[in-house]
C-alpha cells in the first residue's frame, strides 16, 4: 500500500513539472510519445506461465482486455488536447484544462489496471470528477450544471449498492483481489446468491455504460459538455461500464447464466426503441449520443451471452466505438465552431462549403454503420453471431437494429452534406490542416487493428 501511494505522489508531482515546463505542442507530442511508450512495453513485457497477467506490482496487472483500452486512453486524450486548440489561442485557463486531462489519464490508467475491486470502485467512483470540471468550466450551455448533476447522481446513487455487495464479498471470502476471485470463482456466491445480489452487481456498471431508460444522463452530458468532454465521454468513460461488467462476470459465470437473459432481453428492446429515436433528432450531438446508447447495449447483450467470442466481439467494439464516436464529435463541432448550431435544419449544404471534410464525414458514418474493413464490422460478426447463437428469437431485434443503425447513420451523412445551404454560411473559414489530422487519426487505427489483430487479441 505504502509503495502504491508513493508511485500516485510521483504522478501527481509529474503532473505539476510537465504542466510547468512545456507548451501547448510539446504537451501534444509528449502525450503521443507516451502512447509509443506503452506500446514498446506491453510488447516486451514478461508475462505469468498463464499468459494472462502482466504483472506491474502488487495492485497493478495488465491482461489483454486491460491493454487495449489503456491504449485507447491515451489516444483519445492526445486528440481531445489537439481538438481544443482554440482554447490554447484564446488562453481560456489552458494551464487547469491540461491539468484535467492528465489527471483523467492517470485515473484512467489506474483503473484499467488495478486488480483489487476496492480501489477498482474508489477510481471508478474518482473518475466523474475529471469529467465533470471539463462540464461546469469548458461547457459553454446554460443547462451544463444540470447535466453535470445528472451524471453524478445518477452514477453515484446505482454504485452505492455496489458497495455493500464489495465489503459483503470481503467478509466472506477475505479477499479484494480480482485473480485470487477470478481463480476462487467464488463458489459461496455463485450457489448461494439471489437476484437482488446480482442486480446490486451489475446495476451501476449498466448505469455507466447506459442502459434503456437509465441513459437519460448520456444525450444531456453530451450536448453541454465541450468536444472534449463528449470525445472522452464516448471514447472512454462508457467503456468503464461494460470493462466492470466483464471483470465481474468472468467471475461470478455460473450465476449470470440464470438471470443474464433479462437484461438482454430489455436492452435489445431499448436498443431498438432508441434506434427509432435517432430517426427523428434534430441536433447532430444528440443523433450521434443516442447512436452511443444502440451500439453500447449491442455490446453488452454480446458479453451477456458469456462466450469467449462473445467477449472478444464487446472488446473490439469498445475499441471500435471509441474511436468511432469520438471523430463523429469532432465533425460535429467542426461544424458548430463556423455555424453556431448543431441543428440540422442549419448544417446544411457543408458539401458545397467543405468539400474535402465531406469526404471524412463519409467515411466515419460508414464507419458507425460497420462497413468494412472497419474494426466495427468485425465486432458486429463476432456479436451478432454469439447472440443468435444464444437465441434465435433474438434474430428479428437484431436485423432491425441493424438496419435502423443504416438508415440513421446515412440520415446524419446526407441531411449535412447535401441540400441547399443558407447565404449566411457563406461568411467562413474552410478546414484546417489540424482538422483533416484529428479525424485521420481516429479513423486510422479502426483499420490498422484490423490488420493486426494477432497484438490485440
Amino acid at each position: 500500500m505504502l509503495c502504491f501511494m508513493m508511485k500516485l505522489n510521483l504522478m501527481f508531482f509529474f503532473l505539476f513539472f510537465f504542466n510547468l515546463m512545456f507548451n501547448y505542442v510539446n504537451k501534444v507530442f509528449f502525450m503521443l510519445i507516451m502512447m509509443f511508450i506503452f506500446i514498446i512495453m506491453m510488447m516486451k513485457s514478461s508475462f505469468m506461465v498463464t499468459g494472462f497477467y502482466s504483472i506491474y506490482g502488487y495492485l497493478m496487472m495488465i491482461d489483454n482486455y486491460s491493454k487495449g483500452l489503456i491504449m485507447l486512453s491515451i489516444w483519445i486524450l492526445f486528440l481531445m488536447v489537439m481538438a481544443s486548440i482554440m482554447l490554447f489561442k484564446l488562453k481560456y485557463f489552458n494551464d487547469m484544462f491540461i491539468n484535467i486531462n492528465i489527471l483523467m489519464l492517470m485515473i484512467l490508467f489506474l483503473v484499467f489496471s488495478v486488480m483489487n475491486l476496492f480501489f477498482f470502485y474508489i477510481l471508478f467512483e474518482f473518475s466523474l470528477i475529471p469529467m465533470l470540471l471539463l462540464i461546469f468550466g469548458w461547457g459553454m450551455q446554460v443547462e451544463r450544471l444540470q447535466a453535470g448533476m445528472y451524471m453524478l447522481f445518477y452514477t453515484l446513487f446505482s454504485s452505492l449498492p455496489l458497495m455493500l455487495l464489495i465489503f459483503f464479498i470481503y467478509y466472506e471470502e477475505n479477499t479484494f483481489m480480482f485473480d485470487l476471485m477470478f481463480l476462487m470463482k467464488l463458489f459461496y456466491f455463485n450457489n448461494n446468491f439471489f437476484f437482488y445480489h446480482y442486480f446490486m452487481m451489475v446495476f451501476p456498471f449498466l448505469v455507466k455504460l447506459p442502459m434503456f431508460i437509465f441513459h437519460l444522463w448520456l444525450p444531456k452530458a453530451h450536448v453541454e459538455a465541450p468536444v472534449s468532454g463528449s470525445m472522452i465521454l464516448a471514447g472512454v468513460m462508457l467503456k468503464l461500464g461494460s470493462y466492470g461488467m466483464l471483470r465481474l462476470m468472468l467471475i461470478f459465470e455460473k450465476f449470470c447464466m440464470y438471470y443474464n437473459y433479462i437484461f438482454m432481453i430489455w436492452m435489445l428492446i431499448g436498443s431498438f426503441y432508441i434506434s427509432m429515436i435517432c430517426l427523428i433528432q434534430v441536433d447532430l450531438k444528440m443523433l450521434v449520443a443516442y447512436s452511443s446508447v444502440v451500439h453500447m447495449g449491442i455490446m453488452m447483450v454480446g458479453m451477456m451471452t458469456l462466450t469467449k467470442l462473445g467477449y472478444l466481439g464487446g472488446y473490439f467494439m469498445m475499441l471500435s466505438h471509441g474511436l468511432c464516436s469520438s471523430g463523429l464529435f469532432c465533425l460535429v463541432n467542426f461544424n458548430y465552431e463556423r455555424l453556431m448550431s448543431r441543428s440540422f435544419f442549419f448544417n446544411k449544404g457543408m458539401m458545397t462549403l467543405m468539400p474535402k471534410m465531406s469526404l471524412w464525414w463519409f467515411l466515419l458514418c460508414v464507419m458507425n454503420m460497420s462497413s468494412p474493413p472497419s474494426l466495427n464490422l468485425l465486432s458486429e460478426i463476432f456479436l451478432i453471431s454469439v447472440i443468435i447463437n444464444f437465441s434465435l428469437m433474438f434474430l428479428i431485434f437484431i436485423m432491425v437494429i441493424c438496419f435502423l443503425s443504416a438508415v440513421y447513420s446515412l440520415y446524419l451523412f446526407s441531411f449535412t452534406q447535401h441540400g441547399k445551404f443558407k447565404e449566411s454560411n457563406l461568411m467562413f473559414l474552410s478546414s484546417f490542416m489540424v482538422e483533416f489530422l484529428i479525424v485521420f487519426l481516429h479513423w486510422l487505427p479502426m483499420n490498422v487493428i484490423f490488420l493486426n489483430l494477432d497484438f490485440f487479441v
